[in-house]
Order: structure tokens, then sequence, then C-alpha cells
């Protein structure tokens, strides 16, 4: 896939208009018709893992800090640890995911993920916590990784970026209930507890899919090389210019998504002095906003607008929020005290609510140029993602726990870098026009 001066260029950008078509999706296996709604049910439990197992802990860092005897710093830490191992695992689990099936792969990480949420639970330090972080995220790759593999297997088009929407208005209930969970935990037990809930989570998503996930990937589409030929595909998805550009673009606007995740609970509650029940109500309407538009995405705007629009629209907002945010935080409006936490919360809101038009569509844009390799591509989004957010993740507490400066800053750099990657590699202008025709026709 690899580009081979403007005419590889040309060829390729020509291509583009099947992105805005409004295709049907591709015919289910009879049994996978019967159980499709129990298989969504599913993939949008298996994309939840992230958010449950960052969010439901949220509420409690600050209290982590002081039952473990650490900084703010190393608190943040125990989040960067778990999204390093999200992003590492992807790309090992991918390649195996196109080598040997979806299910085997799947299984195997779940057994892991339940037996180190396990043992966080009964940490006696930070640096053990974060050791055993790091391997609930390896293992919690499994989940996000293969669950859009399999929608890659199973949806081509527009519908693809529909059946993104559909997730995410499943998956999306997480990060709603999952600071609630953890508010309410922390009224009748301590952190740990947190920790307990996450893994009987994860053996009842254990439970359901080993009895209702069919394998969607039959043998004669399996990759059978080794290592050396999943490297090779990577370098060669790498190569694509306008896949690449999809990748970096979603890669940064998760990483100002992650600088909220990772920033918020300290921001609101210790310098706007918010409880933490009101810090999870707050989280939880901004999940709300991201769920609402991301179905106006998928429900509206799909199939009627092309999803570079859309894509472009998003990350303008996340842009705009991030610039708002840190007028708020660098005192243009007054101090904290007189400003208040509404012009906070709103702004954050808007932020959250651009990543329902921004992560759909840069996945479904980026999955279809690779209906070769959707488990490699789908480890180099999810790595890309986690990735970048692992590093934005502890820039944000470095001025300390009594500025938000560090963290509207790190969201401003991350939605330009991702309106610059996605302008410059995947030059949306060049089939825009003819996609406009395409759907304007229809």
């Amino acid at each position: 896939m690899a580009e081979s001066g403007s005419t590889g260029d040309t060829r390729k950008e020509a291509e583009q208009p099947q992105v805005t078509r409004a295709e049907a999706p591709t015919p289910l296996p009879r049994a996978a018709v019967r159980t499709s709604l129990l298989v969504t049910l599913v993939l949008g439990g298996l994309t939840a893992v992230p958010p449950l197992s960052m969010d439901m802990y949220l509420p409690a860092l600050p209290e982590v800090t002081g039952a473990l005897h650490t900084s703010a710093a190393t608190a943040q830490l125990t989040l960067t640890a778990c999204l390093t191992g999200m992003a590492l695992g992807q790309l090992v689990v991918g390649p195996m995911s196109d080598k040997w099936g979806r299910r085997r792969p799947l299984m195997a990480g779940l057994f892991v993920y339940v037996a180190a949420t396990a043992i966080c639970a009964f940490a006696p330090d930070a640096a053990l916590l974060v050791a055993f972080r790091l391997l609930q995220g390896l293992a919690g790759a499994v989940g996000i990784v293969i669950a859009r593999a399999v929608v890659r297997d199973l949806y081509d088009g527009v519908a693809m970026a529909r059946f993104f929407s559909t997730l995410m208005l499943i998956s999306g209930v997480a990060p709603i209930v999952a600071p609630l969970i953890g508010g309410q935990i922390l009224r009748v037990t301590d952190w740990r507890g947190v920790f307990v809930v996450l893994t009987f989570i994860g053996i009842a998503l254990t439970a359901l899919v080993g009895r209702f996930l069919p394998e969607t990937l039959p043998p004669e589409r399996r990759h059978s090389g080794g290592t050396l030929e999943a490297l090779r595909t990577m370098r060669s998805l790498l190569a694509d210019r306008v896949f690449t550009g999809y990748m970096v673009a979603g890669g940064f606007a998760f990483a100002a998504l992650f600088a909220y995740i990772s920033a918020s609970p300290f921001v609101i509650q210790e310098i706007y002095g918010a409880s933490p029940q009101t810090f999870s109500l707050l989280f939880g309407l901004n999940s709300i906003g991201l769920i609402a538009v991301g179905q106006l995405n998928g429900k509206v705007l799909v199939g009627r607008v092309s999803l570079d629009k859309v894509l472009a629209v998003g990350l303008s907002l996340t842009v705009v929020a991030a610039a708002f945010l840190l007028l708020v935080a660098t005192g243009t409006f007054g101090a904290p005290d007189d400003v208040g936490l509404a012009p906070v919360a709103a702004g954050l809101f808007v932020l959250m609510a651009s990543m329902g038009l921004a992560t759909p569509n840069t996945n479904a844009l980026a999955l279809l140029r690779t209906p070769h390799a959707a488990g490699s591509a789908s480890a180099l989004l999810g790595t890309s993602s986690f990735l970048i957010g692992a590093v934005a993740s502890p820039l944000v507490g470095i001025a300390g726990e009594h500025t938000a400066v560090p963290m509207a800053l790190v969201q401003l750099v991350c939605g330009l870098a991702a309106a610059v990657a996605f302008l410059a590699l995947c030059r949306p202008w060049r089939h825009a026009a003819g996609a406009t025709r395409e759907v304007t026709e229809r």
C-alpha cells in the first residue's frame, strides 16, 4: 500500500469517494444474523473496558494519593500505566487475531484482565499498583482491538461508520455510569473496592463473550505468517499516507480527551471545590454529550454529509473548546472563585461532545482502506491513540494540583496537531467535490 509518486497518490485518492457512499453492510452468516443484537451488545461491552478501567477509578485518585502516601503525579501515573499497557497490548493482539481468529486471543486476554484487576485491589504501595495497572492495560487491550476488527469483518462503507456510532452509544454508557459507580463505592468503602467491582465486571464480560460472540474471521481469510509478516503488514499500512493521517488525527484527538480524563478529578475537585459525587455527575453529563453527538453522527450525518467534513467539524470544535478552557484557566475571565465551575464545565462538555464526531469517523475512514488486515490496522489505530494519550497524561499535572493551565494547554496542542495531521496527510479537499456530488445525487 506504499505510495509510488504522484500517480499512486492520484489513484489512492480517487478511491476515496467510496467512504461516503451509502453502502449496505456486508451480509452476515445466518447464525450471526440471529444473534446480531447480542453481538452488538458484547462488542459494546468490550469497547467499554477502557472507560470502565479508568473512569470508575477517577473519583478515587485524590484518595489514592493520601492512602498510598504518594504524589498527585504518581497517582496519575497509575492511569498512564494502564493506558500504556492498552497501547502496547494492541500491537501484539492485532496481528494475533489476524492469524488465529478473533475468539482465542480475546478469551485469553480477558482471563488475564480479571486476574490483574483482582491483584490491583490488594496492592500495598504505589509501585505495585502501577505495575499491575500496566498488566491490566495490556490484557484490556484485547477487547479494544478485537471489537474494532470484528466490526471490520462484518461491515463495510458507511454501514461501518454507522455501526461505530452504535457502539459509541453502548460503550458510552460506561463513562456515564463508571464515575457515578466509583463515587458511590467511595461512600461505603475505599478505592480498593473500585477494583473489586471491576473484577466482577470482567468475569461477567468473559462469560458473555464465551457464550454469545461467534468467530467472525474464517480460516481462509487468516494470515499464516509469523512476526515478520505482521511487521511487514504494519509497515505497509504506515506507508499509506492517508491511513496514517487518519490514525495520527485520531490519536491526538484521543490525547485531548485523555488529558481531560486525567486532569479533571483534580481540576474540578481541588481547584473548584466540587465533591466526588458532583464530579461524577459532571463527568456523566459530558459523556451524555459525547453519546448524543455520536448518535447524531451515525443516524443523521453519515450517508448525507462527507465523513471528512464531519470529521473536520469535530476537530474544529475540539480546538475551539480547548482554546476557551485555556482562556478560563489563565484567568482571562477572573479568578476561579469569581468565575465558578460553570464556564469550565461548559468548555469540557463541548470538548467531550466533539469526540462524538472525531472518534467514529477517524476509525471508519482509516479501516475502510484496510479490509485485508483489519486486526493489524485496528492495533495501529489503538496503539497510536493510547501512546499519545499516555504522553499527554503526566503533562497535565506538571504544574501541580492547583492550576488548570497544563490541562487546557495540552488539549489545545493536541487538537491543533490532530487538525494539522488531517489536513496535511489526508488532504480531504482533493476528493471532497466528487464525494459531495455522489451523496447529493443519492
